[in-house]
C-alpha cells in the first residue's frame, strides 16, 4: 500500500502497455479471471480451515462484528463497480493476530487481522478505507497482472509470512504483492482512489483513509510492522487523496447514513 523504489523506470503510456501484455500473458498461462478467482477460492477455504484448528479464526468479538458490518455495507457498491466480466463471492474473515495487516485474493476473499484495527484505534470509517483499498485490489485484478509481470520477468512470489503460523502459500496467490514487483506504485494508486470512492458511495467518510495512513506512519515510526514493510506510506500518496476530497465528499454527503 505505499512508496516504493522505481524498479523499472519506464513512461507512464509504456507502463500501461506493459500492464496490458502482462494481462495478455497471465491468460495465455491459463490464469484467466475465473481461474483465478477460483483457485483462490480453494487456497481461502483451506486458509479459514486452518485459521478455525488454530483458533484464530475471530467469529465472536467486537471487532469481529464491526468489520463483517463495514463489509457488508460496501459488498453491493464494490458489486455495481465489479468490471472483471466475473461476479465475485465476497468473504470476510477476521484472523486474531496483533499483526497490522488485511489483504484481499481474487474473486473477493478477504481477511483483516484484529492487530490493525484494535492497537490503532479504528472507527469504522477507518475499517471502511483499509477494507475499501483491499477490495479495490481485487476489483482490479492486481494479482493477475502482477503474476503477468512475474510469468514475463520470471520472478518467483514473494508470500507473506504470517504471525498466526497459516500457511503463506495459500495466502500468496491473491495477496498483495511484496513492494519490489514491477507497477506495484501504479497499482496502489490505482486502489486508493478506488477505494476512497469505494467508502464514500457507501456512506462512509473517505477522510477517514488519510487518518488511517497517518496512523500506520506513526505505528510504523516505531514498529517495523508487515503492513508498512510492503507497502511503506508516504506524503504524496495522502496528497493524492486530499486533492479528490472535494469531489469525495459530495458524494459522501449523498449517502450518508
Amino acid at each position: 500500500m505505499m512508496t516504493f523504489g522505481s524498479i523499472f523506470r519506464i513512461s507512464a503510456s509504456a507502463t500501461m502497455l506493459v500492464l496490458a501484455g502482462c494481462m495478455s500473458v497471465a491468460d495465455m498461462a491459463g490464469y484467466d479471471s475465473g481461474t483465478m478467482n477460483e483457485q483462490a477460492a480453494k487456497n481461502y477455504s483451506q486458509l479459514v480451515q486452518q485459521a478455525r484448528s488454530r483458533q484464530v479464526l475471530d467469529t465472536t468479538s467486537a471487532t469481529s462484528a464491526r468489520v463483517h458490518r463495514v463489509f457488508e455495507r460496501l459488498v453491493p457498491v464494490a458489486d455495481r463497480v465489479n468490471r472483471t466480466g466475473t461476479p465475485f463471492r465476497w468473504q470476510m474473515s477476521v484472523i486474531r493476530s496483533n499483526e497490522l495487516n488485511a489483504w484481499a485474493m481474487p474473486g473477493g476473499k478477504m481477511a483483516v487481522y484484529t492487530g490493525m484495527v484494535e492497537r490503532l484505534n479504528l472507527t469504522d470509517d477507518e475499517i471502511a478505507a483499509i477494507v475499501g483499498h483491499e477490495m479495490s485490489h481485487a476489483l482490479l485484478e492486481h494479482s493477475r497482472r502482477a503474476l503477468g509481470g512475474q510469468v514475463l520477468a520470471g520472478i518467483g512470489g514473494a508470500l507473506l509470512a504470517e504471525q498466526t503460523g497459516l500457511d503463506s502459500n495459500l495466502i500468496g496467490l491473491g495477496t498483495d504483492l511484496a513492494a519490489n514487483k514491477p507497477f506495484s506504485r501504479h497499482q496502489e494508486n490505482e486502489a486508493d482512489a478506488l477505494g476512497v470512492r469505494l467508502m464514500a458511495r457507501a456512506g462512509y467518510n473517505p477522510q477517514a483513509a488519510i487518518n488511517v495512513w497517518n496512523k500506520l506512519n506513526a505505528a510504523g515510526s516505531t514498529n517495523g510492522i508487515t503492513i508498512l514493510s510492503t507497502h511503506p506510506a508516504n506524503e504524496s500518496r495522502i496528497r493524492a487523496i486530499r486533492a479528490m476530497l472535494s469531489e469525495l465528499m459530495q458524494v459522501y454527503r449523498q449517502n450518508r447514513r
